[in-house]
């Protein structure tokens, strides 16, 4: 299975998130001057955005991906619980899981930028363990719905939500009922999360959780949480050096990673994550999966603060990897995912003559382009879409996309709402109304 199968594969499932659910807030604004009171510069704030943390980044990140989770925590009697209940809601997800924690307070981190550079970070939080009593209405509310769950995600931020007798009742209920069960940990304890699925730390984590000495390798790291916590597979997650994957054969696969520029990783596990509880609750092949997982990680590392990386993005990074510019009717899905929600331009290229290719080249260089929302597609007809000629078209750096014609035209084009399209015939490029000529054209395309 190729990452293109493995894409494909992912389906709207349902999948409970039990985790630690925080605020975040971005607050950022410019610096001009340094403080007279002491010698700190002085940020004048110019806006701030408000968006779900820790597991409700988790929680975004899956409904982006087209899953439907189940979101299980805690928030406290508070402002910040009911800005964070509003803005999941308003994201189309239910908060019936968000309990309120009595003498609990919503868990807020509050960062701080100036022209894209954190300056500091302040967390204002106060970490109590569950109280029975939720404890149980938790544990109730988890069991009426496990019969509908494809995976069970554990979102584990360290701020008392995750008992030990809660974590040990959902990896109990996921290996009877057969539910991948997979977990982000927090802490240097992983004996926690014995016998689950898959465990998904980052290096620091896994160091410390391993407790080994400091020039202990890798391998060595992997045999002993695998032997320390009994999962199927350990993941640990290396920023720019990638992903790696130990299984219980202690056998290991990298995952190398290319980003085009390391802005901030905040909220790239969380990324991997739920990319990952795809990949399980559709029962997609892991080594693939990880290989997207890492695609959309290197995506959301190319942003300030926590984003969500649609599939449209991903299958656009996809395309770039595996297939480039030139499309044909195998990979019509990929690129359909990709123009949704895109302003498009199309030229529509029939009839063309010897040595057309280059009078093409020549109109579509004085277009004016450069929206960044903006992709140009070249639709070339069959006969006319010769290697030699598409290649040259594909080459301009204006085109992001080159179609040969295909019988799945019409239905890719009945999918798609272009804001330009142009006609080239006859060596001449000239724009017409798309509603009127889109049909007609291809007919005879």
């Amino acid at each position: 299975m190729d990452l293109i199968s493995c894409f494909k594969g992912f389906k709207p499932s349902r999948i409970l998130l039990v985790g630690d659910f925080m605020l975040d807030i971005y607050t950022n604004g410019d610096i001009k001057r340094v403080s007279p009171e002491a010698p700190v510069p002085i940020l004048r704030v110019e806006k701030r955005r408000y968006l779900p943390g820790g597991a409700g980044n988790v929680a975004l990140s899956l409904a982006a991906l087209g899953a439907l989770p189940l979101c299980v925590g805690s928030v406290g009697c508070d402002l910040e619980g009911e800005k964070l209940r509003d803005l999941l809601e308003t994201n189309g997800l239910s908060t019936d899981g968000l309990f309120v924690q009595k003498g609990g307070f919503t868990s807020v981190k509050n960062r701080f930028i100036a022209r894209s550079q954190q300056l500091i970070r302040v967390d204002d939080e106060t970490i109590i363990p569950i109280d029975v009593n939720l404890e149980e209405r938790v544990l109730s509310l988890i069991k009426t719905h496990l019969d509908q769950i494809e995976t069970i995600v554990i979102s584990d931020y360290g701020k008392g939500f995750l008992s030990s007798r809660l974590l040990r009742v959902l990896i109990r209920e996921g290996k009877d009922r057969k539910i991948p069960v997979i977990v982000d940990p927090k802490g240097e304890d992983f004996s926690r999360y014995l016998g689950v699925t898959m465990i998904k730390p980052n290096l620091e984590e896994a160091r410390k959780a391993a407790q080994l000495k400091c020039e202990a390798t890798l391998d060595q790291i992997g045999s002993k949480l695998l032997h320390l916590t009994q999962a199927d597979q350990i993941i640990v997650t290396r920023s720019s050096q990638g992903i790696t994957l130990f299984g219980r054969g202690e056998e290991r696969f990298d995952f190398p990673v290319k980003v085009h520029e390391v802005n901030d990783v905040t909220g790239a596990g969380d990324t991997v994550l739920a990319v990952l509880a795809m990949v399980y609750a559709a029962d997609l092949g892991l080594r693939e999966g990880i290989s997207l997982a890492n695609i959309a990680a290197s995506i959301a590392i190319e942003r300030v603060g926590c984003a969500r990386v649609s599939p449209s993005e991903i299958a656009e990074r996809i395309l770039n990897i595996q297939i480039g510019k030139i499309f044909d009717e195998d990979h019509l899905f990929l690129l359909e995912k990709v123009l949704r929600d895109k302003k498009l331009i199309i030229i529509l290229a029939s009839n063309m003559k010897e040595g057309s290719a280059l009078s093409l080249l020549s109109r579509i260089q004085t277009m004016n382009l450069g929206e960044k929302d903006e992709r140009l597609i070249v639709c070339l007809s069959q006969e006319h879409g010769k290697r030699d000629s598409t290649s040259l078209i594909a080459s301009l750096h204006k085109v992001d996309y080159v179609l040969l014609k295909s019988n799945s035209f019409s239905n890719l084009f009945g999918k798609i709402r272009p804001t330009r399209v142009y006609i080239f015939e006859e060596d001449e490029l000239r724009m017409t109304d798309q509603g009127e000529i889109l049909g007609e054209f291809i007919s005879r395309f």
